[in-house]
């Protein structure tokens, strides 16, 4: 007992933090999740979608016609396709610089995001909106937003580790924001296309951020052995 409160009491802040914030986003997913289980529906939900489409005709995106084609070029970076090819040149980088730790942390950032995405689709089966037409194909359940979840994961992940190996703080702040901002972006391009509830998409971030700080603690401490080891 007294060598776990003396572990805890050396923890930095920073790890308080981080515990907090995978806290609160596993409480949000589990929220989210209790209702959706329920069966009960989200007024807000279908709000948002409605907004989202003209109300004269709800199959034509709110916005310029070129938006639509932006939306789908933004909610494609989320996809397996592109998150693989851009995961497997992250991985063969950190390998060819003698990473090969970190290049496991990318690869269990990405692969276990989706393998989790999968299994958690299959547990709700949620249906996919049906009050508006949807703006791109689509194969699976809803719950959770897939592209939100391994976005979240994957940037945040590879964003992290990017902005560890920097010494200077702009840097840093440029590549977190720029990792969230890509994230936040692909899951409201998931709602603009009519493809998902938005409570799908908060969920899907919930539960991506939660695998992201996971992977990047994971790559801390590997981190720290081999600077140890030095």
């Amino acid at each position: 007992m007294r060598d776990s409160l003396a572990w805890l009491g050396k923890r930095e802040k920073t790890f308080w933090m981080w515990l907090a914030l995978v806290a609160m986003a596993l409480w949000l997913f589990m929220a989210i999740a209790v209702e959706v289980v329920a069966g009960d529906g989200f007024m807000l939900d279908e709000r948002i979608l409605l907004s989202m489409r003209t109300a004269d005709n709800l199959a034509v995106t709110v916005g310029p016609a070129w938006l639509q084609q932006v939306a789908q070029d933004i909610t494609a970076l989320g996809g397996n396709a592109v998150l693989s090819l851009v995961s497997i040149w992250v991985m063969l980088f950190l390998c060819l610089i003698n990473k090969g730790r970190l290049a496991l942390v990318v690869l269990l950032a990405t692969g276990g995001a989706l393998l989790a995405s999968l299994l958690l689709k299959s547990g709700f089966d949620r249906p996919r909106p049906d009050l508006v037409q949807h703006a791109t194909m689509v194969y699976t359940s809803s719950f959770p937003s897939s592209h939100s979840m391994l976005a979240a994961s994957a940037y945040l992940t590879m964003g992290a580790l990017l902005a560890q190996s920097q010494s200077r703080r702009r840097v840093k702040a440029l590549i977190i924001i720029s990792s969230v901002l890509l994230t936040l972006l692909i899951g409201i391009s998931r709602i603009y296309l009519g493809v998902h509830w938005p409570t799908d998409v908060v969920a899907g971030w919930a539960a991506g951020a939660v695998w992201a700080v996971s992977c990047f603690f994971l790559a801390r401490q590997f981190t720290r052995r081999t600077h140890a080891n030095d």
